[in-house]
């Protein structure tokens, strides 16, 4: 989901082996189906075995962000699973305390990032008028579980990276996996 230019190659180890689907709102990165998260009614219930998610959650509204997820739940399958990562605020905003809200946090592929671009959206992408880079809404480990629990989601695992990550790896599923299971799934699809 909110795909941009990456394949699954550009996912976890896991996903790399399975069927892909690309899903943007953006027709210039072609996506298999192009249409937002908190509409995809153009897809079956319980389509998907998984979802795997990055960086997109924080640029819907958080009026909007239910609605998403309610769709997550409504399109995987009854033991699918979401794997998502998103800023953590809590990390991104200890550095805004320190004063260095437009100091360098990493470097990443597209360039420098300074915490007002993790908390807005990359400044470079919306000068040029790549508005669906802005971030709307953001989240900490806590929040993220929240929302999650809150739209039926019955279990979650999370971790959360400092720099020069500032983010948060989660995955929620549809049953209540055993802690075995939801584990194993953290061992495939974490961060090493």
């Amino acid at each position: 989901m909110g795909c941009g230019l990456k394949t699954k190659c550009d996912t976890t180890e896991e996903f790399s082996h399975w069927q892909e689907l690309r899903y943007d709102i953006d027709p210039k990165v072609n996506p298999d189906i192009l249409g937002t998260i908190t509409d995809m009614s153009m897809t079956e219930d319980e389509y998907t075995d998984g979802i795997f998610s990055s960086h997109n959650i924080e640029h819907l509204y958080a009026h909007e962000v239910p609605i998403a997820l309610s769709e997550f739940y409504r399109v995987l399958k009854k033991d699918g699973y979401v794997v998502l990562t998103c800023p953590d605020l809590q990390a991104v905003c200890s550095l805004v305390a320190a004063d260095g809200l437009t100091d360098v946090a990493y470097v990443s592929p597209a360039g420098p990032i300074s915490p007002i671009d993790i908390l807005f959206g990359f400044r470079p992408a919306l000068k040029i008028g790549n508005f669906y880079m802005a971030h709307r809404t953001g989240f900490t480990q806590k929040t993220l579980i929240k929302a999650f629990e809150s739209n039926g989601f019955k279990r979650t695992i999370s971790i959360k990276r400092a720099a020069p990550y500032f983010d948060i790896w989660f995955i929620a599923s549809k049953e209540n996996f055993s802690d075995e299971s939801i584990l194993e799934l953290a061992k495939l699809h974490f961060p090493r």
